[in-house]
């Protein structure tokens, strides 16, 4: 059938460009391109027009698929144009084969860019049942980052071999790239001397999508600065601090160094409120306080894990309050309240539990009376 249909479409074009004979073989070529390019971009619009018409608002998702590939059908419908077409144009052998390399090109780079789209719309699909906006999200947040960090590495594997077998269609790049890495090995050595670096990360990412040491939304804390992993991305890491500042490491840091994951295995952490206090403190009734002011909180998940006097000092003792809560941050949200009211209630109702300097102060002895007041006199 389609041979039949790219047969009669030729035979059109021949009778075309027979009855404008006396037209140049370019502006029969130009205006050939013009209509072809026109039709290749009315005819998907048309498709889609009548999808969106037959589907209405059910199945948005491929609503979502035909938009994504939108693009890449035109430029398949338009090499397949000028492909059906380039028999009945009037050039000559040179500019024939000109046209030819071109369409090899474009049909390597329609491959890639199309592999580029499937990869996306199918880690898409996968992840539509995943959401790392809840609150228990450890199986979500795992899922999404090896989806997303293998897309990338992915994505930089088919742009890499897109663009070498468009290079290897022209005969003296593929010449010259043969004659070069089959020499002494000089120019293999620079080259991999030169993308060790990129080569590092690429790996890199690929361990952390297998080992997964961190996970999108996970608490971090790196060189001395707590955050959140914001983004992973194919060469850095992008930590949201806590002051909505943005810390970017490069994705092998956290293959080769060390640094703390506050939500590796679960969201919630265990929280701590130091309070420094006078040795007369009354700790069971601390106790009895903070056990109810847990009680009353509206931070989810809050809980009450122990309180210890944990150190003590000539001048103080160390009371330690440990909680915890559901997230991270709903657990300092918990300190920081704990730790507000325990001080305030200490100011209330046992103002003499709070530290304070001791001094001794010692007198001295009473003067004699007699020889020295007498000699004072």
């Amino acid at each position: 059938m389609w041979q039949n249909i790219s047969q009669c479409f030729q035979t059109e074009l021949n009778d075309l460009s027979k009855s404008l004979y006396f037209a140049p073989a370019w502006a029969i070529w130009a205006a050939l391109v013009v209509g072809v390019f026109i039709a290749a971009c009315l005819m998907p619009a048309g498709v889609l027009a009548s999808l969106h018409r037959l589907l209405g608002q059910q199945r948005p998702y491929l609503h979502r698929i035909l938009y994504a590939t939108k693009n890449p059908v035109r430029l398949a419908l338009l090499l397949i144009a000028l492909a059906v077409a380039l028999p009945a144009a009037p050039l000559g052998s040179d500019g024939r084969l000109i046209i030819v390399r071109c369409l090899a090109v474009a049909t390597i780079f329609l491959i890639g860019w199309t592999a580029l789209k499937v990869l996306h719309i199918g880690a898409s699909l996968y992840l539509r049942n995943f959401r790392i906006d809840t609150s228990d999200n450890l199986l979500a947040r795992k899922h999404v980052t090896q989806v997303r960090v293998l897309m990338r590495v992915l994505d930089i594997i088919i742009v890499l071999l897109t663009l070498g077998c468009a290079l290897m269609t022209f005969d003296t790049v593929r010449q010259y790239g043969v004659s070069l890495f089959a020499s002494a090995g000089i120019a293999g050595v620079v080259f991999g001397l030169a993308a060790q670096p990129v080569l590092s990360n690429l790996i890199a990412g690929i361990q952390l999508a297998l080992t997964q040491p961190i996970r999108l939304e996970d608490a971090v804390t790196v060189q001395n600065e707590y955050g959140w992993i914001e983004e992973i991305t194919a060469t850095y890491v992008v930590i949201r601090l806590w002051d909505l500042r943005r810390l970017i490491v490069p994705l092998n840091y956290f293959i080769q160094q060390p640094f703390y994951n506050w939500t590796r295995q679960a969201t919630a952490n265990i929280g701590s409120v130091l309070l420094y206090l006078d040795y007369s403190a009354p700790i069971d009734r601390i106790r009895e306080k903070a056990v109810e002011l847990a009680s009353q909180t509206k931070q989810p998940g809050a809980k009450l894990v122990n309180v210890q006097v944990t150190n003590a000092s000539p001048e103080a003792i160390e009371l330690r309050v440990l909680v915890r809560a559901a997230t991270v941050g709903d657990t300092s949200n918990f300190c920081a309240e704990l730790r507000e009211k325990l001080i305030g209630f200490l100011q209330r109702e046992h103002p003499d539990a709070l530290p304070r300097r001791r001094h001794e102060i010692s007198e001295l002895p009473a003067r004699k009376s007699g020889k020295h007041a007498g000699a004072n006199e």
